[in-house]
């Protein structure tokens, strides 16, 4: 029952680099190959060192250290070459931020990038073991954390569902958190609760933030977004726009319908998060994100006719 399909994958979600499985077991493969490896720094905020094209600036595995540091993660390879992340205090300048910066990176950097930010910050709050509370140590190149009594510990990634809600037709239905300052709109979004699929959970947080009853959950794709650590799956649901909006959960300080052609216009303008706001309708979340994906390939979609009576629906 798709109305749309994505443009293109969100960037993300582009990456083929391989992760290098293989080796994170093999501790005299990962000594051998420090030497020439390269190793990406990133702050407690999630920044990163850039170069003058906004790509990613690597330093070799000689500048940070002598052998591979146990708090470092090993992300994968290229060719022979390892790549390698580590928390950093001090960033070689200039630096980004991913949500502004990363939509200038290739797919394999912007994938780079993204297992970097989820590794990290997983260490960061995985120190100790849920079982016992003792301290956990970094084991194969930094994919597991493990306890004094031999218990391993794994990343972990938390799903989330993000959707376009849409009336069949031409408009779209976005919301603006409390802190986003007007026009600040994207799509809804929430996590998924045990014991509840991923299309149940896009109905209920339709209901549960804008009190709208939301059919056809269709599902378009995925994204990492690690802050700190969701998997987002991307969908589109049918809404009637005549329901009354009702911000039951107090998530959302303004809901709005919007038609596809003020979408389009803020597309058009590149009115994006922390530009310039000063006469401008609407603006749109980041083009890293998988909600711009979502905005942007329901706005230039061609409209297929539906194979169902939209409203009403019994």
């Amino acid at each position: 029952m798709a109305t749309f399909e994505f443009v293109e994958p969100p960037l993300l979600s582009q990456a083929g680099f391989d992760r290098a499985d293989h080796l994170r077991d093999d501790a005299g493969a990962l000594s051998a190959g420090w030497p020439s490896a390269r190793v990406l720094l990133l702050d407690h905020q999630g920044r990163y060192p850039i170069d003058g094209d906004g790509a990613l600036a690597w330093l070799s595995a000689a500048e940070v250290a002598a052998e591979p540091p146990a708090d470092a993660v090993l992300l994968g390879v290229l060719g022979q070459t390892q790549l390698w992340a580590r928390r950093s205090d001090q960033l070689p300048e200039p630096v980004s931020d991913p949500r502004l910066g990363a939509h200038l990176l290739s797919a394999d950097e912007a994938g780079l990038l993204a297992t970097a930010l989820g590794m990290l910050n997983w260490h960061r709050s995985a120190q100790y073991s849920p079982l016992d509370g003792a301290r956990t140590e970094a084991a194969r190149a930094g994919w597991v954390r493990r306890s004094p009594g031999g218990a391993d510990e794994f990343p972990r990634t938390d799903p989330a569902v993000i959707m376009v809600v849409h009336d069949g037709g031409d408009r779209i239905l976005l919301g603006r958190q409390h802190a986003w300052p007007y026009p600040w709109f994207s799509t809804l979004a929430g996590f998924v609760e045990p014991g509840e699929s991923v299309e149940q959970c896009v109905v209920r947080e339709v209901a549960e933030e804008v009190g709208v009853v939301a059919h056809f959950p269709h599902y378009l794709g995925s994204q990492p977004w690690p802050f700190p650590r969701s998997l987002m799956l991307g969908f589109e649901v049918i809404a009637d726009p005549q329901q009354p909006l009702a911000l039951l959960d107090g998530e959302l300080a303004q809901a709005q319908w919007f038609t596809r052609d003020q979408v389009r216009h803020a597309l058009e303008r590149q009115s994006g998060w922390g530009g310039d706001a000063e006469g401008v309708e609407l603006m749109l979340p980041p083009a890293v994100s998988i909600a711009r994906s979502l905005i942007t390939s329901w706005t230039v979609a061609k409209k297929k006719h539906l194979e169902w009576p939209v409203w009403p629906i019994r």
